[in-house]
């Protein structure tokens, strides 16, 4: 299984680091630094997939690609 694509970016409203994963409806972390976020967000996944499978919810596909733009030369 491939894993989830998680999104990493700088929140001004929050002044901090922010680490989403769009595939898992609500799953996110905060962060100091963009490697303290993914350490969290990967915490939460865990946490995220050990709920789902406790109550029986079914576990999303990775299924999430951002887009990809190339810079006009």
């Amino acid at each position: 299984m491939k894993d989830y694509h998680i999104n990493i970016f700088w929140s001004e409203e929050d002044g901090c680091y922010v680490a989403d994963i769009p595939d898992l409806t609500a799953c996110s972390a905060l962060g100091a630094t963009p490697v303290e976020a993914l350490e969290e967000a990967l915490k939460a996944k865990e946490a995220w997939l050990a709920v789902a499978r406790e109550n029986g919810d079914p576990i999303p596909r990775p299924r999430y690609r951002p887009a990809i733009y190339q810079a006009s030369r």
